[in-house]
């Protein structure tokens, strides 16, 4: 264990070394690998965003999940990011990639970890990894409308947000129950007590990142308003007025406009949801890193 925890902790650092790349010298190894095949290329574009993958490999963590075994799925995601990546779609490779790093460390934590080994459809998977977003964002809403929701009813709730069993919600709530891991947990008793945290990317922003976040931001700008369109005039105004306002107004209060029950007003915001997540979709697979 000991031979094999130091070349883990080597590799985290040298990761951490790696150059950032700027948006010209990416885009140039992109098509040196795509048109050429260059290996050098690939192995400099994965390199540089391995910090990347550990960094998405430790907030999968509190799922119980043997960090360097997440770091090796987040490796196995961003080589099929690279072999995949068309420069010519018009954004980054670090866009790209979050999706499939992110898809490839759930797939493992789906296979792999005690607690889910009972099954692993598209629903449980929607389950284990957005449960606790949607019952956050439930208990939200009821706090502002001044109510506190029994657990039964909470669950209820979540089930239909999710469309999935109440028995998978009541099963899945049990298994989430438990602690998360810290990162200040030291890899291993070598290397003097090194924790996690400190092989994490310095997320402070560089000046390519911010070009490319800014650029980035634009692409998904106008991506959401293709998605919108696909609405209809009272479709685009829930969603605008329950998530595109600095202060989201509430299902009731939204009724009362519209002269709709809450419960109605709830059905027309997931249908709406749903008309974009096919919208944006339809983009490729890069958008998906965007969504719940």
């Amino acid at each position: 264990m000991g031979i094999a925890a130091s070349s883990d902790q080597g590799f985290s650092r040298g990761a951490m070394r790696a150059e950032m790349l700027d948006a010209e010298t990416e885009l140039a190894l992109a098509y040196a690998w795509r048109d050429n095949r260059d290996e050098q290329a690939l192995h400099r574009l994965i390199t540089a965003y391995m910090r990347l993958a550990i960094s998405m490999a430790s907030k999968f963590r509190r799922y119980g999940a043997p960090m360097n075994d997440l770091i090796q799925e987040a490796s196995v995601g961003l080589m099929k990011a690279a072999d995949k990546f068309d420069p010519d779609r018009g954004v980054r490779f670090s866009t790209y990639a979050v999706w499939w790093i992110k898809a490839s460390i759930q797939d493992y934590v789906m296979r792999d970890f005690s607690l889910v080994r009972t099954g692993s459809t598209s629903s449980q998977k929607s389950l284990f990894f957005n449960m606790r977003r949607v019952q956050a964002r439930i208990e939200r809403e009821a706090a502002a409308e001044g109510v506190t929701l029994a657990k039964h009813k909470l669950q209820a709730s979540i089930a239909t947000e999710l469309g999935v069993p109440l028995r998978d919600v009541e099963m899945m709530d049990g298994r989430l129950s438990g602690s998360d891991f810290s990162l200040n947990a030291t890899q291993s008793v070598e290397d003097e007590g090194r924790a996690w945290i400190d092989v994490l990317e310095d997320e402070s922003p560089q000046a390519e990142e911010m070009v490319s976040n800014r650029h980035d931001n634009d692409t998904l700008r106008q991506w959401l308003l293709t998605a919108l369109s696909k609405l209809n005039d009272r479709e685009r105004f829930i969603i605008k007025e329950r998530k595109m306002r600095d202060e989201p107004r509430t299902l009731e209060c939204l009724g009362g406009e519209l002269g709709l029950s809450k419960e109605r007003v709830r059905q027309l915001e997931a249908a709406a949801f749903g008309k974009m997540r096919n919208s944006l979709e339809s983009e490729g697979p890069e958008v998906r890193a965007f969504l719940p």
